[in-house]
């Protein structure tokens, strides 16, 4: 049965927006923002290149006849959808490949202005430095649960008239995805395995989806989602400390 509450998820990128703005906070910001503005444009770049060549190559697969033809602008529709929603998570994942050891630390920091308690006795600079390889590995360890399960949709995507509801299918999966990528930095600040993160999220579903959905929402808007990311990150930070862990409780 569906646990947690989904308005209640709705409410934490929200929060993350007004924590990035915190003077402590910015610096650990700033930094991404640049890095992300930079793959942002390439980004942009070599996907209008992609998408002209994959809508040319699917109407010369398909028959010669000119009612079919005609509907060019309805793939058009279908592909820019998954096409926007695979950038959209693919924006996120190359973003947090270069910013990870930054949100790590920006993670922290925000629960500890949250909690008023110290996540780690390390940290600064020096700290970010030494946790890249960590935070890298987690970050790989991601995509590879992604991958596949993205592939199948794909795959899903050509098959006639079931395509229809890969779009669908596409985004409810990037809400969770969007969930799992930012509740993973307080989870690994703490020691928390992805697959424990996993189960943590899944007896909270309706609350981990309603934190993915406006963050799966605003990665598809340009620009935008330049501070949604670090805004996630904060908002899932949130996230980890508001929401019980019921999979602990069931421990006890």
């Amino acid at each position: 049965m569906l646990q947690g509450n989904f308005f209640k998820g709705l409410g934490y990128l929200g929060e993350g927006f007004g924590l990035i703005r915190q003077p402590g906070l910015r610096l650990f910001v700033i930094v991404p923002l640049i890095l992300n503005l930079l793959l942002f444009v390439v980004l942009v770049w070599a996907m209008a290149e992609g998408f002209a060549l994959l809508i040319a190559t699917v109407m010369a697969w398909l028959p010669d006849w000119q009612w079919l033809q005609a509907l060019d602008w309805l793939f058009w529709l279908l592909y820019a959808v998954v096409i926007l929603l695979m950038f959209a998570y693919g924006f996120v994942i190359m973003a947090n490949l270069i910013g990870s050891p930054f949100y790590g630390f920006l993670s922290e920091q925000t629960e500890k202005f949250l909690t008023g308690q110290e996540v780690s006795e390390d940290g600064g600079w020096m700290q970010i430095f030494k946790d890249i390889p960590r935070a890298l590995g987690r970050e790989i360890h991601k995509i590879v649960y992604y991958l596949p399960r993205a592939l199948l949709l794909f795959v899903i995507g050509l098959i006639p008239v079931v395509n229809l509801v890969a779009a669908v299918l596409w985004f409810a999966f990037n809400c969770w995805m969007m969930s799992l990528q930012y509740v993973d930095y307080p989870a690994d600040n703490h020691r928390v395995s992805f697959g424990a993160l996993r189960r943590r999220l899944a007896a909270r579903r309706l609350s981990a989806l309603g934190f993915g959905l406006p963050v799966a929402l605003l990665a598809m808007v340009p620009v935008v989602n330049l501070f949604v990311v670090p805004a996630a990150v904060c908002g899932a930070t949130a996230f980890w400390v508001r929401e019980p862990d019921p999979t602990a409780i069931a421990r006890r």
